[in-house]
């Protein structure tokens, strides 16, 4: 009797107990500016692809191997030294699992020594700058968003670069914009092609005069082809660069492509090219299909650059949770190590060299369409991974 008594003791005692880490969700922080900057949008996007992703990946049930997924929303502000307190948080205090973020680049940049001192894994999207996977990262770093050696690379194969190419160059003064320009010169290294200017401006500039002449006066006279190219987000440079009529120079205009709002600029340069991250109708895939679908019927509007960026890391995190033999980082890390997993661009690999996920860009035209508030980045062609030299910014053996 008295082992009877004692056995419903220690029952009764474990009831009250809490559950095990390993028994409750398994929580995802998304660390994205929401407040304070034009790129709130970008995050807004960001999210809603996240969660779109997340139940496409786990088919409506938002579980992995019987637990629940609990996201954990943080507004960065833009800040870094707000989103690295933030981070710490959310491994420290919220038990993270892993986490996603930030929209920024710069910012971006202030997560990765938290993410190696937690030990924990950090899932760059949609940040860009090369340097997110360069000497300065770390292992535990994944990163699903392209990067500016993408962008540059294919913008290059967009331009169809030769000696008879003359180009000047307008960026933001941060990470993005002088990454991208770096990477946008190294894509034209070996063609030919002339990079003669580079003008960088405040990261929410609204004023270009003095900088459009400054690009204009190193174009003019140039004997070739003569192209702006602008390597911008989250302001409109297209507009104030149309309107001072490069045509009168010859001079041509080239860009990205870009959230719909952004395009709406575009519709002042039809004929344009560049190259480009996403616009809904370019992939042909059932993921995609399905995005666009549903976010037509949830939103009212087609998902938009950074929606599908979203979901690509959604769907990364679910497929490394089902692949991976255990939920400690190692297990983590060592199930995503060469991971190939679906998107609505198609496959992406994450690189085992540098955690970079490889994927597919595209060359687009610009068309102007009656009915349609925004410039068509239509597509000329999908351009593969395997075409692309994407340097590797760190080795994660070392």
């Amino acid at each position: 009797m008295k082992k009877l008594f004692a056995a419903l003791a220690v029952a009764t005692a474990l009831m009250g107990m809490p559950a095990k880490a390993e028994d409750g969700p398994v929580k995802i922080a998304l660390l994205h500016g929401l407040s304070g900057s034009p790129l709130e949008a970008y995050s807004k996007q960001t999210h809603a692809g996240f969660e779109l992703g997340l139940e496409y990946a786990t088919n409506g049930t938002l579980e992995v191997k019987g637990r629940k997924i609990e996201v954990i929303k943080k507004d960065t502000q833009f800040k870094p030294d707000v989103a690295r307190a933030l981070l710490a948080e959310a491994y420290g205090d919220d038990d993270a699992l892993i986490a996603v973020g930030d929209t920024s680049s710069g910012v971006a940049l202030a997560l990765l020594p938290v993410a190696e001192e937690y030990e924990k894994i950090l899932l760059v999207e949609p940040a860009v700058a090369d340097s997110l996977t360069g000497p300065d990262s770390n292992r535990y770093v994944f990163k699903t968003s392209r990067n500016s050696s993408m962008d540059m690379q294919a913008q290059a194969i967009a331009l169809k670069p030769d000696a008879n190419l003359y180009v000047a160059t307008l960026a933001q003064d941060y990470a993005f914009g002088r990454d991208g320009i770096a990477a946008f010169k190294a894509a034209l290294d070996g063609t030919g092609a002339n990079v003669v200017a580079e003008e960088y401006v405040p990261q929410q500039t609204t004023d270009f005069t003095a900088t459009i002449e400054r690009l204009f006066n190193a174009l003019r006279d140039k004997p070739g082809r003569k192209v702006i190219f602008m390597n911008v987000a989250g302001i409109d440079a297209m507009t104030p660069l149309a309107a001072a009529d490069p045509g009168r120079y010859d001079i041509e205009l080239s860009s990205g492509g870009n959230i719909l709002p952004a395009l709406v600029g575009y519709k002042q340069v039809p004929g344009m090219e560049g190259a480009m991250y996403y616009y809904y109708e370019a992939p042909k895939n059932p993921v995609n299909d399905w995005l666009v679908a549903e976010h037509t019927k949830r939103f009212n509007a087609p998902p938009d650059f950074f929606t599908a960026g979203g979901m690509a890391s959604a769907m990364a995190i679910v497929a490394a949770l089902e692949k991976a033999e255990g939920w400690d980082t190692e297990s983590l890390i060592t199930a995503m190590e060469g991971m190939t997993f679906d998107t609505p661009k198609g496959p992406m690999t994450f690189r085992p060299e540098d955690h970079q996920a490889l994927q597919s860009m595209y060359h687009f035209k610009i068309k102007v369409e009656d009915g349609v508030d925004w410039a068509i980045p239509e597509l000329v062609r999908e351009i593969k991974p395997e075409e692309m030299n994407i340097p590797v910014g760190r080795n994660n053996q070392e």
